[in-house]
């Protein structure tokens, strides 16, 4: 178990629970045990199992999980989970398992279906609009539902974006700095927001270049001047399952799409549980 999800559950139970659960001190019979099954209740894609089990883990280290469903695959329903042992222990965990569980599904259907919706067309990419503390889950939450992930942060890779190339002198000098100081960046990106941009950027030396709400006309313009450049594009900006389909035709290699991390709803998910 990462050590960054340890503390991610750590700082949600103390959040929770607090000094102790008092309902369950108040009226669940002292070394009461019982049985629970979570339950996913819509179709969907499961992600954070693994937080799930953390979660029993630190609530009390006895407590046995069982995990009945695979991580990334589309379900429509049924049993995700079994957690039995001391009910204290349960109960005590089982509402922060259920938003870790719930949260990261919710971003892994998502993904899935704009993935669906392009039908290999173009990768699926989320960005850093993420929950802050879970960008690490909420990433792996992307690839369980078919998408790729971008760069994790602003340490693993270059993206001049409009603030950026205003402060460098334009989008063609911010292009050719980021290029020349790549040192061990995964990639070199450039943002341009006009087809007049991006011959700018286009011989800077820089991998990918993001086309930020361009209508898909001038998408298409774009894709045809960067063939044959090794440069690869990324359409960003007003995104949707409605429109998705259409920007992928254009011929781009990447769509970012931001609501996969801050507008997925969360996967209705249960825990019941019954006395053992």
């Amino acid at each position: 178990m990462s050590e960054p999800l340890r503390e991610i559950v750590k700082r949600a139970l103390a959040e929770d629970l607090g000094a102790g659960d008092l309902t369950t001190a108040a009226v669940v019979p002292e070394g009461a045990r019982a049985v629970a099954r979570i339950e996913q209740r819509a179709p969907g894609v499961l992600s954070g199992l693994d937080a799930v089990r953390e979660v029993f883990a630190q609530t009390d280290p006895g407590l046995s999980f069982e995990p009945l469903a695979l991580e990334g695959t589309w379900r429509e329903d049924g049993d995700v989970a079994v957690v039995s042992g001391a009910a204290a222990g349960i109960l005590a965990g089982e509402r922060v398992a259920l938003n870790l569980l719930g949260r990261l599904s919710g971003v892994a259907t998502t993904t899935a279906a704009y993935v669906r919706a392009v039908e290999g067309a173009a990768a699926i990419l989320g960005t850093r609009k993420t929950t802050p503390g879970l960008r690490e889950l909420e990433r792996r939450a992307v690839v369980h539902g078919g998408g790729v992930s971008h760069r994790a942060g602003l340490h693993d890779a270059i993206l001049v974006k409009e603030n950026h190339a205003c402060l460098a002198g334009g989008v063609g000098e911010a292009a050719r700095r980021a290029a020349a100081a790549r040192g061990g960046a995964a990639f070199v990106e450039g943002e341009v927001e006009t087809l007049e941009e991006l011959e700018l950027v286009l011989g800077a030396g820089i991998d990918r270049v993001l086309l930020d709400n361009m209508t898909l006309d001038q998408m298409r313009a774009a894709v045809e001047r960067a063939r044959g450049t090794g440069v690869l594009l990324e359409a960003s900006g007003g995104v949707t399952l409605e429109n998705i389909s259409a920007v992928a035709q254009t011929g781009v290699d990447y769509i970012s799409v931001g609501a996969l991390t801050h507008s997925a709803p969360a996967l209705d998910l249960s825990l019941l549980l019954e006395p053992d």
